[in-house]
């Protein structure tokens, strides 16, 4: 078995979430001044990135740690626990600088990753959809476009953005400073407020060509068996690690609420009509988590013997997300409906419900893919295959 073949496990792994949890505490009573901010504090940041919960994300063989999928899943999923915005943050930094180290050759590798375990390397933000136009110049492209959603920009040192070559139907992606683009302050929002998922914008920036990676690529120049997978399939590792974690936490935090107004006068939550709900909020939630493990489970099974994902297993995995993603929503609601007036005030509860209300908006999650789940898992479209969010022929 080839090196590339190999699926990496990482012995790291549990003291990353013990560093975690440690800063959780924290992570919370910073979270009113982040969302003032519109970004997570200095303090906050500073520690997240010292836990090393980006280099989680990056190759072995560049000097990451390069954990497992379901690795991903949880570290994303114990994070979003403690805060959304912070999860949400740190997972769009920790997928977007993984993938860039994996797909980029050794020119790039040695510029914008020298010393990964020694904490010398870009940090990545940007928006992988809508493209930017790239002309061809010699040994690179003159690019210019409009982007949206930069989660995570506040922190980053380099932008990675979605370009087609003009005049054809290639598409790439590539990574440039971040001093390259000019950022608009425009992230006015409700929910995730202190992820600066800002626009961005440039005209004719000279980006060279070895910065710069095929956007369908599954052949990784860095790195093992996960980033065999894609940039797309990497995306939804930990969107769905942020769903569980969110909607985990949100029916925590009903049960700590219902804890203090049981036996209280005339208290909903004394009700069997309460009981039943929330017990079908936790079979929901842990049946979710089940699925998308065990989703990611037989991913990994064929990711180690050196076999690529079939379009089965890509269908599961955007399936697995969205399901993910729909289920702590409907978890959501419940703990709105029987929180009552804490749900609306200032604290945790509010906070998390008016985040996933966000974060769900994502398109990975959105109803064109769970559309195009159906069309190849009924058989309406059996001979497609995936590329990005689509399904074609």
């Amino acid at each position: 078995m080839t090196a590339t073949a190999r699926l990496n496990v990482s012995e790291e792994f549990p003291a990353l979430l013990e560093r975690i949890d440690a800063l959780g505490e924290s992570i919370e009573a910073d979270a009113d001044a982040a969302e003032t901010l519109g970004r997570l504090t200095d303090d906050i940041a500073r520690a997240l990135l010292a836990t090393g919960i980006v280099r989680a994300g990056l190759p072995k063989n560049l000097g990451g740690d390069e954990f497992s999928p379901r690795q991903l899943i949880q570290t994303t999923e114990r994070l979003s626990y403690h805060d959304a915005t912070a999860g949400w943050t740190m997972m769009g930094l920790q997928m977007v600088t993984g993938a860039t180290a994996a797909y980029l050759g050794a020119v790039a590798a040695a510029d914008l990753f020298p010393d990964v375990a020694g904490g010398d390397h870009a940090l990545l933000a940007g928006h992988g959809t809508r493209p930017g136009r790239a002309v061809p110049v010699d040994d690179g492209y003159l690019v210019s476009g409009n982007w949206q959603f930069a989660s995570g920009m506040a922190l980053a040192t380099h932008i990675h953005s979605l370009i087609q070559i003009e005049g054809t139907e290639e598409f790439r992606v590539l990574a440039m400073p971040k001093s390259q683009v000019n950022l608009v302050d425009n992230w006015d929002v409700l929910g995730l407020r202190a992820t600066t998922s800002i626009d961005y914008n440039c005209a004719d920036a000279f980006v060279p060509k070895t910065h710069t990676y095929l956007a369908t690529t599954m052949a990784p120049a860095n790195g093992g068996a996960i980033y065999r997978i894609g940039l797309v399939n990497m995306s939804a590792i930990v969107h769905t690690g942020w769903a569980l974690g969110v909607g985990r936490r949100l029916l925590d935090e009903l049960k700590r609420y219902a804890s203090r107004r049981f036996g209280t006068r005339n208290a909903a939550v004394d009700t069997a009509q309460f009981h039943a709900e929330y017990a079908n909020a936790e079979a929901k939630l842990r049946a979710a988590r089940a699925w998308a493990m065990h989703v990611w489970h037989g991913n990994e099974d064929t990711l180690a013997a050196g076999e690529s994902l079939s379009t089965e297993q890509d269908t599961l995995i955007r399936l697995a997300l969205n399901h993910a993603t729909g289920t702590a929503q409907d978890v959501a609601q419940t703990v709105h409906r029987w929180a009552a007036t804490t749900a609306i005030r200032r604290g945790p509860i509010d906070r998390f419900l008016r985040d996933l209300g966000t974060g769900t908006q994502h398109i990975t999650s959105g109803p064109v893919v769970l559309q195009n789940c159906g069309k190849w898992l009924s058989g309406a479209e059996s001979d497609a295959h995936w590329e990005f969010l689509d399904l074609v022929p």
